[in-house]
């Protein structure tokens, strides 16, 4: 993984989302933390290009997040907060097949990448259910398949224990662990981000800790009042 911000800030007409910031990513796995409004979602979704920098650029990979969107879509996956934002289809198999469709495959091997996805992370039983029908961690685990079919480098999750009870947030904590993909992780839930390689913390739209996650993490609860 290499994701450069180059002096890239985001504004909202008068407000700042992210003061201009230039950073080099190249980690495994890295944490992204800050109170409610800090800036790390907006940071999280320039590097897929759901948010465009409003001056300076991204870089993931060689590839700029305006000038070759397409090609940084493929490198850089997203889950999003709640994925049942994101699982449009209402049966799991169909979902998952979607995000094959614009590629140029047979029947039979869209079939084959959904059916391995399925067994990748243990749900095949989960494959011509009804989405709505799917619990909590039902839910992140299918949006995991959904988004690592297309096989992107780098994956990106906002809140992946959100609402999820204790039996459920284990379950995705432990499903993150086995991952080969290069993680950036929004997370509350800093006993997640803790064995992490580095843990970058925000406040007021500014990245102001960037480092070992135990010494960030004890910034962080400072800055919070914890």
């Amino acid at each position: 993984m290499d994701i450069h911000f180059e002096e890239a800030s985001v504004r909202y007409e008068a407000r700042t989302a992210l003061e201009p910031l230039t950073l080099r990513l190249t980690e495994r796995r890295i944490g992204v933390i800050g109170l409610n409004g800090s800036g790390k979602t907006t940071f999280a979704r320039l590097i897929n290009g759901l948010v465009k920098p409003s001056s300076g650029k991204v870089v993931v990979n060689g590839f700029d997040t305006v000038k070759d969107a397409e090609a940084v879509r493929a490198e850089a996956g997203f889950i999003f907060q709640n994925p049942q934002n994101q699982i449009i289809l209402p049966i799991l198999k169909e979902d998952i097949a979607l995000g094959l469709k614009r590629r140029k495959l047979s029947g039979a091997e869209i079939d084959a990448a959904v059916s391995a996805v399925l067994v990748r992370f243990g749900i095949p039983h989960l494959a011509d259910r009804r989405t709505h029908e799917l619990s909590g961690g039902e839910l992140q685990l299918s949006a995991f398949a959904s988004v690592l079919v297309t096989q992107p480098k780098i994956l990106i999750l906002d809140e992946p224990t959100n609402q999820l009870d204790l039996k459920n947030r284990n379950l995705v904590e432990r499903t993150m662990a086995a991952m080969d993909e290069n993680l950036i992780v929004i997370s509350h839930d800093l006993a997640l981000v803790e064995g992490f390689d580095k843990v970058l913390l925000f406040s007021g739209g500014k990245l102001v800790g960037d480092g070992n996650p135990s010494d960030v993490i004890a910034q962080y609860k400072k800055l919070a009042g914890a």
